[in-house]
């Protein structure tokens, strides 16, 4: 039955009174809670007796960080990050490393590019990357669902013309959040579609323009070419435009979507990850490889089914989470 079948609906669930008082904290907390559950209990089984540190101790630390997707380069690094402060006292038994693991991860996470950059003149042109399956245009619902609340005025360019229902997706989201969009007939060609989403975005004083992509990958060459082409004609009719560039990726798919984002660095430059289905997965941990393995900064994350399931990433705010 495709996309319009009842379990692909984009109706939002349900949930319960409760739930819709959670804190903004307190949901990223329940989101985390398959990853918290394979990493960090894992950290307090190892780390929960006072015994001194030695090789074996950060043996077993190295093969928890490896097996949670954190990814070998981040893993090195924190492993190391240990040993240093170990030999150099800072830490003398395994009581310090749960704080000393935790600080260090918040250093490796924060960075200055994590906001979202925003133009000094409107529009703010955001192109959004990604495979298809990912969650890529529920994910672009949630972001301008997220400006449409803070009071701008939002554009779409469904530029996803060859997948399949993805305009009529775009089109009903649209709808739903109040958000204008621009589209064209099935198969035409996405420049052009962006190309009059600029022009309209520019004569109706649009704050934030969105602009999809395909996600193609069996031929990546020609993928990776429309993306370029498509970012070239935003840059020719903005200065200084596409103010970002980010990448959903599904947080299930873990080190996979490591690899993704490398695919498509070479291709566009890449300024920031969507990092979607966050609440689905045990394979969490992808994110606290995702700057070292990459050097792109996470901007959102996805933390449900609904519109407003979205964040910021915050690195202070995701450790603790995870460790609490």
């Amino acid at each position: 039955m495709g996309w319009f079948s009842k379990k692909k609906s984009v109706t939002t669930k349900q949930v319960d009174v409760k739930e819709q008082s959670w804190s903004p904290f307190q949901k990223l907390k329940n989101s985390l809670a398959k990853t918290r559950g394979k990493i960090t209990g894992r950290f307090k089984d190892l780390l929960s007796f006072r015994r001194k540190i030695d090789e074996s101790v950060l043996d077993e630390l190295e093969v928890i960080l490896l097996e949670s997707d954190v990814g070998v380069g981040q893993v090195t690094k924190i492993v190391q990050d240990i040993r240093d402060a170990w030999k150099s006292k800072v830490i003398e038994d395994t009581q310090g490393v749960y704080d000393f693991l935790k600080e260090d991860l918040k250093q490796s996470l924060r960075n200055g590019d994590s906001a979202l950059r925003i133009a000094s003149a409107s529009p703010t042109v955001i192109m959004i990357a990604g495979v298809n399956g990912v969650g890529k245009t529920t994910s672009i619902a949630k972001l301008a669902n997220l400006f449409v609340k803070q009071g701008k005025k939002v554009m779409l360019a469904a530029g996803d013309t060859f997948r399949a229902a993805a305009t009529e997706q775009l089109d009903i989201w649209s709808k739903r959040i109040g958000a204008d969009i621009v589209k064209h007939q099935a198969g035409a060609d996405p420049a052009a579609v962006t190309f009059d989403a600029l022009e309209a975005s520019l004569s109706r004083g649009i704050d934030v323009l969105i602009v999809d992509t395909a996600g193609r990958l069996h031929t990546h060459e020609n993928l990776m070419n429309e993306l370029s082409k498509i970012k070239r004609v935003i840059s020719k009719k903005i200065e200084n435009a596409p103010h970002e560039v980010l990448m959903v990726l599904d947080a299930t798919t873990g080190q996979n979507a490591i690899s993704q984002a490398k695919l498509f660095k070479r291709a566009v430059d890449i300024t920031g990850i969507f990092l979607a289905k966050l609440d689905g997965t045990a394979k969490g941990g992808v994110i606290l490889g995702m700057r070292k393995e990459v050097g792109i900064p996470v901007k959102y994350v996805g933390l449900g089914e609904g519109v407003d399931d979205i964040q910021e990433f915050d690195a202070d705010k995701f450790v603790d989470a995870l460790f609490d």
